[in-house]
């Protein structure tokens, strides 16, 4: 049997790629099947159970999280604890998801009446096709390998890679079904480097006393003031500017300072606000997400957003383009 770390990665790679001739395959129908029951399940807001014990266990903990973070609840039940009290987990309505190599995993097949009992639909990752689990299963997915990448070809190493691999492809097949959107992600990682790269622009916007505005009849000194007091390299010209966010009219950059002094020198000052400004800058609402953001700034070759209310119009921010790198967005 193969001995070298690379031999045994190329094992579970062998393994890998059993399962995905399979699910072109064989097991298309089935696994085209349980992503039927699992989104039906999720439509009718209940949950999916997932059960194993030992290694098939920690993979079924992982899979239950992937579901979970993905717009799928999901919930996993030890089969032992679920034997010893928690079995009021599991009502009418849910789905379960066993996990167990063999198929005959005691504290597993002895859940199987009841599971019956309650009409819960289930659904097994086996490697033995005719086990009592996969036996009773509604839907059987085949997670059969040739050899595990223990050199005793014991513990389970290609077969739990196997199973995680497959709850991977399920949980994603599932959130494209129902349409999972970056927008459902960020509500559901609100937090760490993934919460922060996902967050809506409201979240990084500069507004208040920081927002950058000034009125339409604004003389260009106050305009520069405004913009250099602001460290933005802009700033917005709003109707009302004194009463808080105003209706947008425009803004002034960097960009049209520059092209008037160059166009009209010590005469530049001369002008107000509304007569330099460009009167259709970009605007985002406030829901948008930071990487959208970024792409749009990146298009139209620009540092700043300008946030409106999608409603009224009103002007509640502006995003720039070094508040989105501080988020280290690829």
């Amino acid at each position: 049997m193969s001995s070298s770390p690379s031999d045994l990665v190329r094992l579970e790679a062998r393994a890998l790629l059993q399962l995905a001739d399979r699910l072109d395959g064989s097991m298309s129908i089935p696994f085209a099947r349980a992503v039927d029951l699992l989104a039906a399940c999720c439509d009718s807001k209940h949950r999916v159970i997932l059960l194993g014990v030992g290694k098939s266990g920690l993979i079924a903990r992982k899979i239950a999280a992937t579901l979970t973070s993905t717009g799928t609840r999901a919930h996993f039940l030890h089969p032992a604890e679920a034997l010893h009290g928690d079995l009021g987990i599991i009502t009418p309505g849910d789905l379960a998801i066993a996990l167990s190599a063999s198929g005959e995993t005691e504290e597993l097949t002895r859940l199987i009446p009841v599971l019956k009992r309650l009409e819960v639909p289930l659904i097994s990752f086996t490697g033995a096709l005719a086990s009592t689990l996969a036996t009773a299963s509604s839907i059987v997915l085949d997670t059969s390998i040739t050899e595990e990448a223990c050199t005793l070809n014991l513990a389970p190493t290609a077969s739990t890679t196997v199973m995680l691999a497959l709850g991977d492809a399920l949980a994603i097949e599932v959130s494209r079904r129902r349409n999972f959107q970056p927008e459902d992600f960020a509500n559901l990682h609100p937090g760490g480097h993934l919460g922060r790269r996902l967050a809506p622009v409201r979240d990084l916007m500069h507004s208040g006393e920081a927002l950058p505005h000034v009125g339409a009849s604004t003389p260009m000194t106050q305009v520069i003031y405004e913009m250099s007091r602001k460290k933005l390299g802009m700033t917005t010209v709003l109707s009302e500017p004194e009463s808080g966010p105003g209706k947008l009219l425009g803004i002034v950059s960097d960009g049209d300072l520059r092209r008037l002094l160059e166009r009209e020198g010590p005469h530049a000052l001369e002008h107000t606000a509304a007569e330099i400004m460009n009167p259709n800058p970009i605007t985002v609402a406030q829901t948008t997400l930071a990487p959208a953001a970024l792409a749009l700034m990146e298009q139209k070759k620009i540092t700043s957003l300008i946030v409106t209310d999608a409603g009224t119009q009103e002007v509640l921010g502006v995003v720039h383009l070094h508040d989105i790198w501080a988020l280290e967005i690829p």
